[in-house]
């Protein structure tokens, strides 16, 4: 969950690119990032796959006014609104983009590719038909920077009592990274445009994210009872879906602002 989902890049950038803040060719390169290639098959009126410039302005042609983020999990539409169809691919997925003003959906399928030592992934992006409806549970920036903070500070105090948070090489060698990561500005939170409230939302949610990729990852840490791994999977649970819901959040900012009027 520490990483940046391939959703948000697209979103983020793909709205830049309506807000007239980003050229054409450096949002292609910015959604593809470390990947080796992006094409997207489904677009209306192309019989084959096509590149990100050539989809993301076909879909403005089509009246998308704007791109938002959906990151399901089971039991969890987080940022969908059917149909059931589409629904599914994203849940399968984890992760999808819908259209704002125009009936449409994108969901990533990677793939990958190179050799032993330079993998690299390869993303088809499924554009399909969805409905226009409101996303499920998708929260204000306000609300997602409450729901982290407490999720925060509760998870924080459980997983320390457990002695799984922040333990091992593993753990070590994330919160390293991810601290160079910021203190060296490795990479844009969020592309031009957005609130900075949703950049620090943003930010928060990866913090968040980082905590549960450390603890998921580091075993079974210091919970070593039935018991206590149970209670470490429950305080992790809620955050998880907190920071989600965040991330959507931050990632919807640009169209919530939009459809108020603030840009």
């Amino acid at each position: 969950m520490l990483s940046e989902p391939r959703s948000g890049r697209l979103a983020a950038w793909g709205n830049a690119l309506l807000a007239g803040v980003a050229s054409p060719d450096h949002v292609a390169l910015a959604i593809v990032g470390e990947d080796a290639v992006h094409r997207v098959e489904g677009v209306p009126g192309e019989a084959g796959p096509v590149g990100l410039t050539l989809a993301l302005g076909r879909l403005r042609a089509l009246g998308t006014t704007g791109f938002r983020v959906a990151l399901p999990a089971p039991g969890h539409p987080l940022g969908l609104s059917g149909p059931p169809e589409f629904n599914a691919r994203a849940l399968e997925a984890e992760e999808a983009v819908v259209c704002s003003g125009a009936a449409y959906g994108l969901v990533p399928e990677v793939y990958e590719v190179g050799p032993a030592g330079d993998v690299r992934g390869e993303v088809m992006w499924h554009c399909l038909a969805v409905r226009e409806a409101p996303p499920a549970d998708v929260p204000s920036l306000g609300e997602a920077e409450r729901e982290l903070a407490e999720a925060l500070r509760d998870a924080t105090a459980v997983l320390s009592r457990l002695d799984v948070a922040g333990s091992g090489p593993v753990a070590e060698a994330a919160i390293d990274a991810y601290r160079a990561r910021v203190e060296g500005g490795g990479g844009e939170v969020l592309a031009p445009g957005y609130p900075p409230r949703a950049v620090r939302v943003l930010e928060l949610a990866q913090r968040v994210g980082l905590l549960i990729s450390v603890a998921y990852e580091n075993g079974h840490g210091g919970a070593v009872s039935a018991s206590e791994m149970a209670a470490r999977g429950e305080a992790l649970r809620p955050v998880e879906r907190v920071a989600r819901r965040a991330q959507v959040a931050a990632y919807n900012a640009w169209v919530e602002e939009r459809e108020r009027g603030g840009l």
